[in-house]
């Protein structure tokens, strides 16, 4: 079993996917085989880990997750590779709510067993920077925090007396740390990091991430980093499958996945899950692409950022042609959050233009420059539903800053929110199942099987 660091953060902002980032190529650089993850439901901070690895980012979720499948999930890609390193999620303790640790960085740590470095942003701090690291360390004695990590850091000397600050209240290491440089700041827009890559030239964004690799590798130990992930304490017992078949099964179904800048938004665990129980992935493209992929029997359109790209939706519309006919056969279409803004009547942006999308739904979708949705979310599946049984509660998490013009339809929803008054939640009806709710297919064992199924079993021919 591969060794295991978790890189957490005082708070957000303070540089964790920097660091992360780094941390991955500059061990891939010492030929180690790292797999990232990342802790929570987010889709953005994952693209900057690949790039760095090579290796697809997984999220692990102790919210969304049972802790038998997120272990399982784990425990299936970190048999293969040197070393997993992990980025947390907010704060440290930072979870679904103020009461438990339930979603946090602090809860998987534990989970897994593995050592924890915490990123401090020390721009405006010295010797307080020793008192916030004292209070991480104290608050939760049962986690394993095993060192520092700094960040904004002014000058040598300012280094030291921050380094000084912390170890002398702590007794645990300072490991390292970067300079304040914005070079290194990653870009953002609404809904957090801007995709990795997106918007530069060919190369540009590798030769970033190797000059903070080779700063990585001058400024932090990663020796001792290394060191610690061989501490990680997690019990290598065999976790029974759950969610994946003890065998891949043959490919029954063929799946179209709407995959470009606008979309996205996918957990790889999910498209494994489906591979797993019998869909062959097929990639397409709803802003170039002029016809879907032949001989399709199912269709999965993620979340993303349709709204960057509406000019583009809106102006292919023989892209929404085909999935009106593919829709209006019969055949299942599953949308979720851009994926259902897409398949509505219209998007209005944040300048209020208006661009045409599929149709499928009797919405239009309105980006809101102040309100945004994100949180978790448990939803009480309703009658049709079909990949779960009605009444199943779902946990998944909501993530966007555009609302219907309407409330949906309650005969036509796809779920109630029982926490907000059986508020109705997404659109389902026939063929059609789209909704707000990002869904992780390891919450349930029984959500890629059944859309495999589902699939199957409205073919046609």
């Amino acid at each position: 079993m591969a060794t295991t660091l978790v890189i957490a953060g005082a708070s957000s902002g303070v540089g964790k996917t920097t660091f992360a980032t780094g941390l991955v190529l500059a061990l891939k650089n010492r030929g180690r085989k790292v797999q990232p993850f990342k802790v929570g439901p987010d889709y953005l901070d994952p693209t900057y880990h690949s790039r760095a690895s090579g290796l697809p980012s997984r999220n692990l979720d102790t919210w969304m997750l049972p802790p038998q499948n997120l272990l399982e999930l784990y425990q299936r890609v970190a048999k293969s590779v040197d070393i997993c390193l992990v980025e947390g999620v907010m704060g440290l303790y930072d979870g679904k709510n103020g009461r438990d640790e339930d979603g946090s960085t602090a809860a998987l740590a534990k989970l897994l067993g593995a050592p924890v470095v915490v990123v401090m942003d020390v721009g405006k701090l010295s010797r307080t920077a020793g008192a916030i690291a004292l209070g991480l360390q104290k608050f939760d004695p049962k986690l394993n925090l095993a060192g520092f990590l700094l960040n904004n850091v002014g000058s040598a000397t300012h280094y030291k007396w921050v380094q000084q600050a912390i170890e002398a209240a702590t007794g645990l290491p300072v490991l390292g740390g970067l300079p304040k440089n914005r070079k290194y700041a990653l870009p953002e827009r609404h809904l957090g990091l801007v995709p990795a890559g997106e918007g530069l030239k060919e190369g540009e964004l590798e030769a970033t991430l190797a000059k903070l690799a080779e700063e990585i590798a001058h400024m932090v130990d990663l020796d001792a980093l290394e060191r610690l992930a061989t501490t990680a304490s997690f019990e290598q017992t065999r976790v029974s499958p759950k969610l994946f078949p003890a065998e891949p099964l043959s490919k029954i179904v063929r799946l179209g996945l709407a995959y470009d800048a606008a979309f996205g938004f996918y957990y790889q665990d999910n498209l494994d899950l489906l591979q797993a129980w019998g869909a062959e992935i097929v990639p397409f493209s709803p802003m170039v692409d002029q016809e879907l992929p032949p001989n399709l029997d199912g269709l999965y359109i993620g979340g993303g950022f349709p709204e960057v790209f509406a000019r583009d939706l809106a102006a292919n519309q023989a892209m929404h042609q085909a999935i009106r006919e593919f829709a209006w056969q019969g055949l299942p279409v599953y949308a979720e959050c851009g994926g259902l803004m897409y398949l509505c009547q219209a998007l209005v942006d944040f300048e209020g233009r208006v661009y045409p999308m599929v149709g499928l739904l009797p919405y239009r979708t309105v980006m809101q420059n102040r309100r945004l949705k994100i949180g978790y979310a448990e939803a009480s599946a309703c009658s049709g539903h079909p990949l779960v049984e009605p009444g199943t509660i779902l946990r998944g998490h909501e993530f966007h800053w555009s609302l219907l013009e309407s409330d949906f339809d309650p005969v036509s929803a796809a779920y109630l929110i029982p926490a907000q008054g059986n508020r109705p939640e997404g659109w389902l009806h026939g063929n059609v199942l789209a909704s707000y709710l990002h869904l992780h297919f390891g919450s349930d064992h029984r959500l890629a099987p059944r859309l495999v199924q589902w699939c199957a079993e409205n073919r046609i021919g």
